[in-house]
This record gives structure tokens, C-alpha cells and sequence, in this order.
């Protein structure tokens, strides 16, 4: 399960002594300049920073330091003077934590009041620019920002790219559940080694039985702290038969327990996997929804790539929402979006109730499953496919758009929503299906295709927006 947090990000502050005997106080000035910086960014992340790094051996020991911290997620560079490039070479061959360059420097602007020491102080450039030479010789992939340190051009991609490395290191641990597959899905079928290999990621393959055993577990206490819950969230259809609701919550109980027990960030669960077993009164519809609301990843059929971006989707978006195409509407210029009846409710509109639905699905032919029912907010949004390409490789495919103020579907049973995408209907899908897009996504109130393309830099796999 993914619980939000500000990333933490170690700053690499890099300077040399050459400079000690004309400026006396440049490493206490230079430090102050950091933790300047620093605090203009306390709102994006938490930072650490213990000593600018002055030579070969200081930058291998707090390079060092930061990857033994298991709390950080990446380190961001600064130049505090010019250092000659050839020395972080050592260090960054040891480094496993995503990297990134702020070419910025303590004053935005050259006046005629500046002297030699303004220029020793502002000289962060061509440092910049010697050390980037020995990164890019060394293939190591380093985003770089310049600008001035105080715009929110500046802070909106160290935000950016902090959450993506947030997220890349989050998958390192990230374990899925699979119960089932929906036999001949083509794009829900990947190696899941290369799946491990690539991402971090854990696929493993679970049994109904094994949920069976918690449900037999759950305790009348549990149902009823299940419905209060969904009685503050939701609007409660009163139609809902007592006995479905009190099974809908106790399946839920035992999924969390489930995936708590086995230390899992995500699951999918294939409908027919939940009908075979012959011990379940109804799919769980109510749990997915609640469950990815909580922050657990969730793919349906079988689809633990799609598990996978919902958590990325929890990390660098306000959550993850997964969804679906489900038709096209050319005189909107949009794609209607929904799936079966799983969707993360904290993407609902804010002007109008959640509702809880009775609802008859014939799919599964089991009783009829408590089922969240909403439209989306309207305004931006990014939707994500983390598609299966040939050998072994992955690709991110990624359409921004617009959730349009659509009106509501009464017999629409499932979460829904208009999506326009900015490059129009018709270019954005095909487009996305040259790419090998998938028929489940991610989807992200807001723009973060950004944070997308970061990560998806970070972790070396193929990104396409379209």
C-alpha cells in the first residue's frame, strides 16, 4: 500500500578548496546558499545536506552516506564553484540513487556592482558544465533544470522529479498479487522476470483459497466498521440487500488482511477465478474501490502491469485511478472512460454524491455486488498505459486531455468519465494503438506527464505520448 509522503532528497553540494585562502568564509556562505535553497523547497520535499563536497574523498563518502540512507529517494546537485569533473566519476560509479542537476546559481543577474568575489560565488556553470560532460561519458541518466532558484518554474520540476524518484524507488519493494488471468488478453501477458528485472516490480500468483481463509476470519465488528466508513463516503442505495452488504465488506476485510499479511502494494483478481472457487457470493467490487482509495495498486482480469501504475499513479499524481476506453464520442472529441465497477473514488466529482449501488452484474453470474458509482472531476488530466513490448522491454504511453463537465449517466453503472485528449480524438488513438497502448490505464487528475516521462527516464524504459 502506498502512503503518501514528501519525497527526501540528499543535496550534493559541489565546491574545491582553491578558493579558501582569497575567501576565507566561502564554505560557511556557500553552505548558507544551500540551506537557502533548501528551505524555498520545503514545501516540495524533505532535504538532507551535511557538508559541501570539496574533493574526490568528500564526494565519495557523502555519496556514500545518502545511498545508506534508506529514507532518500534521489540526490540533487549543486555546484557551489566550479570543481573539476573527473572527481565525482569514482563516487557516481558506487551510486544506486536516481541523480539530478539544478543549474542554478545564488544571484539571478550580473551587475556592475559585482566584484571577483561575486563571480567566485556565482560560478556554478561551468562546474556544471565539466562535471555533466563526466556524467554523460559515465551513461548515466541526469535530468538537469536551470533556472532561478526562487520561480516556481524552478520548484515545479525539482517537485517533479523528486516524485518520480520517489516512485521508481517505491517499485524496487513493490509486490503484486495475482489471482487468476483472463485466458487470451494479449496485453496483460509480459515475462514478469523482466517485469522484476526492470522495474523491481514482484509479480506472484495467489489462490482464492488463501482469501478464503481470512474471510472465515472476519468478525461482525469488522462489517460493521467497513459500512460506517462507506456511510461518511458514500450515498447508500437502500436497496442493497443486508445480507450481499454485510458479504461485500467482509470480502473486503479479508482482501486487506490478505495483501497486508503478505506485504503487497497491489493486486488483481480475475472474476472467474472468484466464480470457480464456488465459496464467494459475489465479486468485489466494493473492495476495489475502497481498497485503491486506501493506496493499494489494482488491475482487473489478471493485469498486474496496470496494478503497477496505479501505484506509480499513487505517487506522483494526488492518487491513482484505474480505468479504461470504453467507447469514443466523435462529436465530443472524447473517449468515455469506465470498467466494470472499480474505481478510486477519490477522483469523484466534489458537487455531487458517491453513490453505493445495488447492482445486477452478470458477469461472474454470482448475487449482485455493492458497487461504488461516480464521475470524474472535471478539468486537466493524464492517462497512462504501462504497456508489454517485445522482448522483455516496456513502454509508457501517456495522452493529456480533459476531463469535460459531462452530464450524468443514470444507466451507466460504474465509475465513468469523459476524456478529451489534447491532441484530438482521433490522432490521440491512433496513435496510442501504434504504440501498443493497452485497454487498461492509469489514470491522474492533472497534468503529470512530467513526473511520466522522469520516471519512466529513471527506471530506462520507453516513453510516448501521443
Amino acid at each position: 500500500m502506498i502512503v503518501k509522503r514528501k519525497p527526501k532528497i540528499g543535496i550534493l553540494g559541489i565546491m574545491q578548496k582553491l578558493y579558501d585562502k582569497t575567501y576565507p568564509n566561502i564554505v560557511e556562505t556557500q553552505s548558507n546558499y544551500v540551506k537557502e535553497v533548501i528551505n524555498e523547497l520545503k514545501d516540495v520535499a524533505d532535504f538532507k545536506f551535511t557538508k559541501p563536497a570539496r574533493d574526490r574523498k568528500d564526494l565519495e563518502e557523502i555519496i556514500e552516506d545518502y545511498n545508506n540512507d534508506k529514507e532518500l529517494d534521489g540526490i540533487m546537485i549543486m555546484m557551489l564553484t566550479y570543481s573539476p569533473g573527473q572527481r565525482i566519476v569514482p563516487a557516481l560509479k558506487k551510486n544506486n540513487l536516481p541523480i539530478m542537476l539544478a543549474n542554478i546559481q545564488p544571484l539571478p543577474s550580473v551587475t556592475q556592482e559585482w566584484n571577483m568575489e561575486h563571480l567566485t560565488y556565482n560560478q556554478g556553470i561551468h562546474g556544471a558544465q565539466d562535471n555533466m560532460n563526466a556524467i554523460v561519458r559515465l551513461g548515466i541518466n541526469c535530468p538537469v533544470v536551470t533556472g532561478n532558484w526562487k520561480e516556481e518554474e524552478f520548484k515545479n520540476f525539482v517537485k517533479d522529479w523528486a516524485l518520480a524518484a520517489q516512485a521508481a524507488k517505491a517499485l524496487k519493494r513493490t509486490r503484486i498479487a495475482v489471482v487468476g488471468r483472463m485466458p487470451g488478453m494479449g496485453d496483460i501477458t509480459f515475462d514478469s522476470s523482466a517485469l522484476l528485472k526492470k522495474l523491481g516490480v514482484e509479480v506472484v500468483d495467489e489462490s482464492m483459497g488463501k482469501i478464503y481463509s481470512y474471510l472465515e476470519k472476519v468478525t461482525k465488528e469488522e462489517i460493521e466498521k467497513v459500512k460506517a466508513e462507506n456511510a461518511k463516503n458514500f450515498e447508500i442505495d437502500p436497496n442493497i440487500k443486508e445480507d450481499q452488504y454485510n458479504f461485500a465488506a467482509k470480502f473486503q476485510v479479508a482482501i486487506e488482511k490478505f495483501l497486508k499479511d503478505g506485504e503487497y502494494d497491489g493486486f488483481s483478481i480475475y472474476f472467474d477465478s472468484v466464480k470457480d472457487d464456488g465459496r464467494f457470493e459475489q465479486l468485489p467490487m466494493m473492495a476495489a474501490s475502497n481498497l485503491m482509495a486506501k493506496g493499494y495498486g489494482y488491475g482487473a482480469e489478471g493485469d498486474a502491469l496496470a496494478a503497477t501504475a496505479v501505484i506509480v499513479g499513487h505517487i506522483l499524481g494526488e492518487v491513482g485511478h484505474f480505468t479504461e476506453m470504453y467507447a469514443m464520442d466523435f462529436e465530443r472529441d472524447s473517449v468515455f472512460m469506465s470498467h466494470m465497477g472499480e474505481g478510486n473514488w477519490k477522483v469523484a466529482r466534489k458537487d455531487k454524491p458517491i453513490k453505493l449501488i445495488d447492482r445486477f452484474l452478470g458477469i461472474g453470474d454470482l448475487n449482485n455486488p455493492p458497487t461504488v458509482v461516480f464521475n470524474v472531476q472535471p478539468g486537466e488530466g493524464t492517462i497512462v498505459s504501462l504497456a508489454p513490448i517485445c522482448e522483455g522491454n516496456f513502454r509508457l504511453v501517456i495522452s493529456k486531455g480533459e476531463v469535460i463537465d459531462s452530464e450524468d449517466y443514470p444507466n451507466v453503472e460504474m465509475p465513468y468519465f469523459h476524456f478529451k485528449p489534447d491532441n484530438g480524438v482521433r490522432k490521440s488513438m491512433t496513435e496510442w494503438l501504434k504504440n501498443g497502448g493497452t485497454h487498461h490505464q492509469c489514470f491522474n487528475i492533472g497534468n503529470t506527464t512530467r513526473r511520466w516521462e522522469l520516471f519512466a527516464e529513471m527506471v530506462g524504459i520507453e516513453c510516448v505520448s501521443v
